[in-house]
């Protein structure tokens, strides 16, 4: 097995899209082997890659890890995104898993057939619970947790993003978070990242939905 690791997942963001941040971030490059059909998953099951029988999978270090944050602790962990101490990897999980249940509430309307309620309980929370979190946290310092750069601060570029992309100008009541945003922009990695034709996926799309439902054979995904 080479020893550049490879992604298994969909052509679009889904779970797998924190992990492609996280490995930028990080400046270590990735294949990808992308799900097209439902016997390129039936294989994976077949050979025992995938416990659970789940993707994300990602190959790495001569592992094949599933799990979304059991793949991106130990990515953080490897590239020094964790924290110095117990203490810190804590504040940072703490925040890394507020942002991917938020992020999770996004990826999932795609599959729903109105997605509006969906959307305007999304910004309510958005604005209510999770964005004042880090305003408060990000007022007297550059990243949130221990001075230095974290997995939690990647994922909340990420989650701005995100939501930026569904609420216009959501951001304009949280100017610490605002101008975090802008500061993480201009890291080197990020900046590639983020600029057309990178391995950044865009906004997910019909295809990208079908595509995942074909391979999953389901008629219809519950949340």
């Amino acid at each position: 097995m080479s020893g550049k690791v490879v992604l298994h997942y969909f052509n679009g963001r889904g779970k797998m899209e924190s992990i492609r941040w996280l490995l930028t971030v990080a400046e270590v490059d990735y294949d990808e082997m992308l799900l097209t059909k439902r016997e390129q998953y039936l294989e994976l099951l077949s050979d025992g890659s995938l416990m659970f029988q789940q993707v994300p999978m990602v190959e790495i270090d001569g592992m094949k890890l599933i799990q979304t944050k059991a793949i991106l602790n130990y990515i953080a962990e490897k590239y020094n995104l964790h924290g110095k101490d117990i203490k810190d990897r804590v504040k940072v999980n703490m925040y890394s898993e507020g942002l991917t249940d938020l992020m999770e509430m996004i990826m999932v309307l795609p599959f729903i057939p109105d997605p509006k309620p969906k959307l305007e309980n999304i910004e309510t929370k958005s604005k209510e619970r999770y964005l004042p979190v880090f305003e408060k946290a990000l007022a007297d310092t550059v990243y949130l947790v221990g001075g230095k750069l974290s997995m939690a601060d990647v994922l909340l570029l990420e989650c701005t993003l995100m939501l930026e992309e569904k609420f216009t100008g959501i951001l304009a009541d949280f100017p610490n978070v605002k101008s975090f945003q802008g500061r993480m922009m201009r890291i080197p990695a990020i900046d590639r990242f983020i600029k057309p034709g990178s391995k950044r996926k865009p906004q997910p799309d019909e295809h990208y939905t079908k595509t995942v439902m074909e391979v999953f054979d389901v008629k219809k995904l519950s949340f």
